[in-house]
């Protein structure tokens, strides 16, 4: 029996091969980062609340989460949150604070250079 290895999850996987693709064409390594923390077992994968992001960030800044966000506090200022899943209460609270949640293939699409981006988690 072989040993697995990686995600299961094909929509992981393909979001994986992207960032590493990304990242050699653009020469950002912010991208490799992310696909390595994606990549890790889901037991390990991280899970940040948005009382955390909303600790560390200020209005209008664009917050990469390598896993789930989910709904525990609240988000005063208007942010920009991309991550591989939102809990349904994370989505409703950064819609009401005016931000707007991503996919990160979404962020890759709107910012290939990953300029002012910051890693939570």
């Amino acid at each position: 029996m072989a040993k697995r290895t990686g995600p299961t999850n094909t929509q992981l996987r393909s979001l994986i091969s992207e960032l590493r693709a990304q990242a050699s064409v653009q020469k950002v390594p912010l991208w490799r980062r992310l696909a390595d923390d994606l990549e890790v077992p889901s037991r390990q994968r991280r899970h940040v609340n948005l009382y955390h992001i909303a600790k560390h960030c200020k209005e209008n800044d664009i917050i990469i989460v390598p896993g789930k966000v989910l709904g525990t506090g609240d988000i005063p200022s208007k942010v920009s949150v991309a991550a591989f899943t939102f809990s349904q209460s994370a989505k409703e609270k950064i819609a009401q604070a005016k931000g707007e949640c991503l996919t990160i293939r979404e962020l890759i699409a709107r910012n290939p250079k990953a300029k002012d981006l910051r890693i939570i988690g």
